[in-house]
């Protein structure tokens, strides 16, 4: 990243460093020498004390005293010349009377020297120069003047060292600042990463978070700040990922309840529309009937009883939709107990046939019956003859050719399936998946003609789906089969009674 916290803390130190020796450099440059002359002025100034309190004791010349200013010269790094007005040395670090200190001496009694240098401090007692040896051209800080006694002295300290200190300090800073910024360097940047590595884990976390991926977690860890952060991170994405499940839940099911009320919407819409126009005929037919026998159309006995027939048959289509709409909707809304038992499905279907043999009669077809002599099935018993009758019925006014009809009992190790077959003109393909909805017909003039209103196969698969069981219609060269299937034994989805849908 271009402007990560790790880049932006190694540029932070490794600066801070760098701007710390380049002020320390400054200071060891400028200022090292005017302190290193404050601190020798002090010194010169500490051995005056010392000389001008002997003086004041009249011991300046004892051992111990004598022992003491060595020491004090000694560890000052100060040469010093104490002389009596009458050439006596009383005390001097030198042996050489030849020195230059001597001849300093002399040339500051004689005022000789005065002008020579630079004065950093005047009093009654003494005077403090910054001046130059012309010989040795090496810079010195001299102290000359008279004790309390007229006794003279001069002293001085070379600052030549400090200078050499001040440049030898400056290359051992150079080398020191070079080796603390590369292991600067190498400190923030371990110890940054430590901090960042966390913090980039925890971006990470956020994007994926950002793109509803909720399984992330934070896993480095820690007792710190970042790591408080990464268990908040933790239980934020737990508790997103349980809300937006929620969510989600909530959403699926209001999506699929106004699917729902669509549906049920276009299915009243539908309803209202089918039931309009199958009762448009029959209502019309009765009206124009009744019309009819009122204005006297005819007036032999014949003819109004053939009006009288035909308001008859339509009021009986309608009551018989009526009585089929009423039976389909109770299916559909659960509104009828299933009542589950165990019963011979062959007698069952013998008992249908028997009682369609007018109608087979008058369609003038033959009913071949295959089956063993009992098969016991689970279902609702009342419910499974009303899917047979409808079966039957259904074949009996649809079958053509050779008149045909067969029907089949077949028994397999744990279902019955039962197929009615008739003769005739296969369905075509397009309708087949169609069949099972209300009102549609495939031969809308020939479902009217013998009275049919398109319900009886939406009663079928009503039923079968209560059941929990397949059913089907399948197309052959010579005519059509419809099929249905139960259970021998009693399962866990449809063995116990008194079972809702």
């Amino acid at each position: 990243m271009r402007h990560s916290i790790r880049r932006q803390m190694m540029v932070v130190f490794v600066g801070l460093i760098v701007f710390i020796l380049v002020i320390i450099f400054a200071v060891n440059s400028g200022f090292l020498e005017e302190y290193y002359i404050l601190h020798k002025q002090a010194d010169l100034t500490g051995t005056y004390t010392v000389l001008e309190k002997a003086v004041a004791n009249e011991n300046i010349d004892t051992d111990s005293v004598i022992e003491k200013l060595t020491h004090q010269t000694e560890r000052t790094n100060i040469s010093a010349v104490v002389m009596k007005t009458d050439g006596t040395i009383i005390f001097s670090t030198v042996r050489d009377k030849d020195s230059p200190l001597y001849l300093k001496l002399l040339a500051y009694m004689f005022d000789k020297n005065k002008d020579t240098g630079k004065i950093l401090e005047s009093t009654d007692s003494y005077q403090i120069y910054k001046t130059r040896d012309f010989m040795t051209q090496i810079d010195y800080l001299e102290m000359w003047g008279a004790l309390s006694d007229n006794t003279i002295f001069v002293m001085r300290s070379p600052l030549e060292s400090i200078r050499e200190s001040a440049d030898l300090a400056n290359k051992f800073l150079v080398y020191m600042g070079m080796f603390a910024v590369i292991l600067g360097s190498v400190l923030v940047s371990y110890f940054s990463r430590k901090i960042t590595e966390p913090i980039k884990e925890l971006v990470g976390l956020s994007q994926r978070m950002e793109n509803l991926d909720f399984e992330a977690r934070y896993t480095s860890g820690g007792d710190n700040e970042i790591g408080v952060l990464g268990q908040n991170f933790n239980a934020m994405s737990s508790r997103l990922e349980r809300t937006i499940s929620e969510l989600k839940g909530v959403n699926n099911q209001l999506q699929a309840d106004i699917e729902e009320k669509e549906k049920l919407e276009d299915m009243r819409n539908e309803f209202l529309g089918n039931v309009s126009h199958e009762l448009k005929t029959p209502i019309a037919l009765i009206q124009g009937y009744a019309e009819g026998l009122k204005e006297g159309v005819s007036d032999d006995s014949e003819s109004r009883e053939f009006y009288c027939d035909v308001i008859m048959d339509e009021a009986n289509k309608m009551n018989q939709m009526v009585r089929n709409l009423l039976t389909l909707n109770q299916l559909e809304f659960g509104a009828q107990d299933l009542e589950f038992g165990h019963f011979d499905i062959v007698g069952m279907i013998q008992g249908v046939i028997a009682s369609c043999e007018i109608l087979i009669q008058q369609a003038e077809a033959s009913v071949d019956f295959i089956a063993d002599e009992k098969v016991y099935v689970w279902a609702d018993e009342f419910k499974t003859e009303q899917v047979i009758r409808n079966y039957l019925t259904n074949a009996i006014h649809h079958v053509e050719n050779e008149k045909r009809i067969e029907v089949r009992v077949i028994s397999k190790e744990e279902i019955v399936r039962v197929t009615v077959f008739n003769s005739g003109r296969p369905i075509p393909e397009e309708d087949l998946g169609k069949l099972w909805d209300k009102f549609y017909k495939v031969d809308k003039a020939h479902t009217r003609e013998y009275g049919g209103n398109g319900i009886g196969l939406s009663i079928v698969k009503a039923i079968m789906d209560s059941f929990h069981q397949q059913y089907g219609v399948n197309n052959f060269e010579n005519g059509v089969e419809f099929w249905f299937e139960l259970d021998r034994e009693a399962s866990t989805k449809n063995s116990l009674k008194n079972i809702k849908k």
